[in-house]
């Protein structure tokens, strides 16, 4: 077994998203040899200095068993000490697992523990079976049954679905037609659709790792400052008993070993918090690793089959931000281009609503490369700040699955040679 103090060779399983861009922060001020598959010759991870190679795969939407079979041909020569899933590929090899394990070290549950988790279908029911508390919710498929049970002000969602992707706020009837429509043209009344009260409060993030069902590892943070989408420009962190403990409960049923996050909302009323999503992953782990909790870290020894001791908390009030978030979101928002050259001085000069925060996306000083996604961001939304929307959904790419794709992968034949 590789000794997990010294230097490991770490396969990551994607490039594009947020969180493996800052796990390979991470590892890379950790020391370890970093290399990363993913389908954009483009994607976000490939600008860091901490990334030895670089490999281009078929993408795990439109081809999986392609990707499993590249995955397989990465790891054939023993050379890599941890296969670590940062996204959606985590459902692919929890499905396969038996063809993975042996050739590198991997922390995952068993797949049907998997499926509900990534499920938002199959999370609500978790949560109703455990007695723990959600939003009111209800799962139809049909149209007619979402005209039936939606009370406004409501949140529609797809069972299937990441990064704000398949979620409609639900406000009037011309919102409920639109959302209907969308869903009826994306065909996703072929799946489950959840239909929630909107709760108001503000929406926190936990996350955790277990090992083999027990809680070693846990954090939480409150969005300060929203980007684009739904996702945090700013951050801190927070402490929260009440949802360590509700997501220690979730952990614990599902037997769940490896990462493992949560949305939660914090009701403006006062009321105990409420779980509103599942992420099978750590979702942007850097906060935490400000804060002094390297879940990143623990996950690699659980890869390597080592039982770690539990993590203290972390240290509440730790700001960090994402500038590239902080620059789309404010021109999403109708910023123009003074509003944008503004933010950009703030952002430069750690000021206004930065002060006291780090970068945790593109952390320049350590990783000079990341300046580049950065600086293109800003150039391109200086020339047209209404480009904001279309640079956001650049990351919703090939490397995150769909319905057909995960049909595809739950299939009775599916990874067993």
């Amino acid at each position: 077994m590789p000794d997990a103090a010294r230097s490991l060779r770490v396969l990551v399983s994607e490039g594009s998203s947020t969180s493996a861009r800052e796990a390979i922060t991470i590892l890379g001020l950790a020391g370890h040899h970093i290399e990363v598959c993913d389908p954009s010759p483009w994607c976000l991870s490939r600008f860091s200095g901490f990334v030895r190679k670089f490999h281009r795969c078929p993408g795990l939407r439109d081809d999986p068993a392609g990707y499993l079979a590249f995955i397989e041909q990465r790891l054939a020569d023993g050379k890599f000490d941890v296969l670590l899933p940062t996204h959606e590929q985590g459902f692919l090899f929890a499905r396969a697992k038996q063809r993975i394990e042996g050739r590198a070290g991997l922390a995952l549950p068993g797949f049907e523990s998997y499926r509900t988790a990534h499920s938002k279908a199959g999370f609500s029911r978790l949560l109703d079976r455990v007695g723990l508390p959600q939003p009111p919710t209800q799962i139809v498929t049909s149209a007619q049954q979402l005209r039936e049970v939606v009370r406004l002000p409501a949140v529609v969602k797809t069972s299937v679905g990441t990064a704000s992707r398949g979620i409609w706020f639900i406000r009037n009837a011309d919102d409920l037609d639109s959302a209907v429509h969308d869903l009826g043209a994306g065909d996703a009344f072929a799946d489950e659709i959840l239909v929630q009260d909107l709760v108001a409060g503000t929406t926190e993030k936990a996350q955790s790792v277990f090992c083999r069902g027990q809680m070693i590892g846990f954090h939480a943070y409150r969005q300060v400052m929203a980007g684009v989408g739904g996702g945090e420009a700013i951050k801190q962190s927070v402490r929260r008993s009440v949802v360590q403990a509700h997501l220690e409960k979730v952990g614990q049923s599902l037997d769940w070993h490896g990462a493992l996050s949560i949305d939660y909302i914090m009701p403006y009323d006062g009321d105990a918090p409420l779980l509103i999503d599942c992420n099978p992953r750590l979702v942007e782990p850097m906060n935490a690793y400000r804060a002094g909790v390297d879940l990143v870290g623990l996950l690699l020894l659980l890869s390597l089959g080592e039982t770690p001791a539990a993590l203290p908390e972390g240290r509440e009030g730790v700001l960090t931000h994402l500038a590239m978030q902080a620059l789309l979101g404010c021109a999403a928002r109708g910023g123009t281009r003074f509003d944008i050259l503004r933010e950009c001085r703030c952002l430069a000069a750690v000021s206004g609503p930065y002060a006291g925060s780090t970068e945790e996306l593109t952390p320049v000083e350590a990783d000079w490369i990341s300046v580049v996604p950065l600086a293109v961001t800003a150039a391109v939304l200086l020339a047209s700040p209404e480009s904001a929307l279309k640079l956001a959904r650049g990351g919703f790419g090939a490397h995150l699955l769909d319905l057909k794709s995960i049909r595809m992968i739950e299939g009775e034949d599916f990874g067993q040679t």
